[in-house]
This record gives structure tokens, sequence and C-alpha cells, in this order.
């Protein structure tokens, strides 16, 4: 019951303080030019005022590859980006890291999907880095031995990834939400050290595979103060906290599969 409390205060706390501090958002995109970011100039444009992704095929990427901002590290912030696609997945990386040894534009580490299965869509995933973390729809626990523990579950937020809508996400410390439109869809407390990550780049996914298009606008980041890294407390775990292999609703299988 602590953890859902935390869980709970935790999303009204930072709802608090983004309304708060609206005036504090940055546009990272400036509608016109890729200008601060590095990708593939033969995957990303701007089009339409918009970035813009594309892939012709399975033999377009041997790996998974990235539009990266170069303005810096992120650490404790709120991001919000307006996105569409059509084809595979896409998805937004932060506080992740770039894997020159997998390729150019590579990179790994947390992931808010973009994915037409409703389970998969703003979940977050670990790419290159331990897969699947929480879905859409759950509230986890991650302990230090790096077990996700289900605190809560609820019904996916359901929406058309073809059709724009807001995505956002909150990191601080090691406190994790996304948001799809407003509405809370995973909420994570990563307590592994040797996993997690409390700092790091920021980018944009094009997925390997079938044809894709993404479309990316309006994108705003917000810096938030530090405020301690949540500490462990494994008699906070409510009773009915569930191992999140055996949670219902758990799709079978990774949702997508990154290339080795």
């Amino acid at each position: 019951m602590k953890s859902v409390l935390l869980f709970a205060s935790l999303v009204t706390l930072l709802t608090a303080q983004s309304r708060a501090a609206e005036p504090d958002f940055k546009p990272l995109f400036n509608g016109k030019d890729l200008t601060g970011w590095d990708g593939n100039p033969a995957l990303w444009s701007v089009e339409d005022g918009c970035i813009t992704g594309k892939t012709q095929g399975p033999e377009t990427l041997a790996y998974n590859q990235f539009l990266i901002w170069r303005g810096g590290v992120v650490k404790n912030f709120e991001l919000r980006a307006k996105v569409k696609q059509v084809g595979n997945n896409t998805g937004i990386q932060y506080r992740s890291k770039e894997l020159p040894e997998v390729g150019k534009w590579s990179v790994g580490g947390y992931q808010c999907d973009i994915h037409p299965a409703a389970a998969n869509n703003a979940m977050l995933y670990g790419e290159k880095a331990g897969g699947i973390l929480g879905q859409n729809g759950q509230s986890i626990v991650i302990d230090p031995e790096g077990k996700r523990w289900v605190v809560a579950q609820r019904e996916p937020v359901k929406v058309d990834v073809a059709e724009w809508h807001e995505y956002t996400v909150i990191a601080q410390e090691n406190r994790l939400v996304h948001k799809v439109d407003g509405q809370v869809t995973v909420e994570i407390v990563d307590h592994e050290e040797a996993r997690r990550s409390l700092a790091g780049i920021l980018a944009f996914q094009i997925h390997r595979g079938p044809a894709m298009t993404v479309q990316i606008k309006d994108v705003l980041l917000k810096e938030l103060p530090d405020d301690g890294v949540a500490a462990f407390d494994k008699a906070a775990l409510p009773a009915s906290a569930t191992p999140a292999e055996k949670a219902k609703g758990q799709p079978k299988g990774k949702a997508k599969q990154s290339p080795k």
C-alpha cells in the first residue's frame, strides 16, 4: 500500500510542478531544420515543419538508429513531444548512451516506446538494457537485484499512434513516469543501481524492419530539481505485489527484439 501511495503522490507532485512552471519549458526543435540534432541524413529530415524519419523496408537498416539531441545530457526533467507514426514502431530515448560498438547513431537505455500495440505504447523499454521494464497500465518497483514487481495495474491508455498524440516523460532521480495526452501509462521506481541510469542523452528512434514513417513536433524540455534518490524498502511492497513476468495481461514474448 505504501508503494501505491508513493506512486500516487509522485504523479500528483510532478504534475503540480509542471503546471506551476510552464514557462520553464524550452523548445529543442526549431521547426525548420535539424540544428542541434545528429542523425543519419538518409533517414532524418524536416517535412511540414516536423522532424521526420523514414525507412523503406527491412533492407534499409542493419540495426536501430537514432536522431540524437546534441544540446547536452538530461538528468531530472520533463519532456513533451507530439508524435505520430505508421509502420513498425519508434520511441523516445532518454538518460541513454551511444553504442559505437553497434554502429554509428546506435543508442541504448531507457525508452518511452511508441508502439501500435496498446500494452506497449508509452511503456518503459530498456533498449539494449533489459527489454520491457514496465508496460502501459503498470506501476512497477524494480528491486536492487533487478526483479520487477507490479504494485498496481490499470487498463492501458489506448490511442491510435497514426494520429498526433502528446507523449510525456518525467524523470526525477530513480522515479520515472510516462504519459500519453496527460494520462499516466507507466510508473517506475528503479532501485537496481547496477543497471539504472540517472543521466544521459536524449534521442528519437527509427526501427529496423518494415517500412515506417515517424513525425515529431513541439519538442519541449524542462529541467527539474534534484530531490534525492528514493531508497528501497522491501517492507513497503504491498502484499498484492506480483512479479512482473507473472502479472495478468502481460503479453507473451517481447514487444520487439533489438539486433545483437
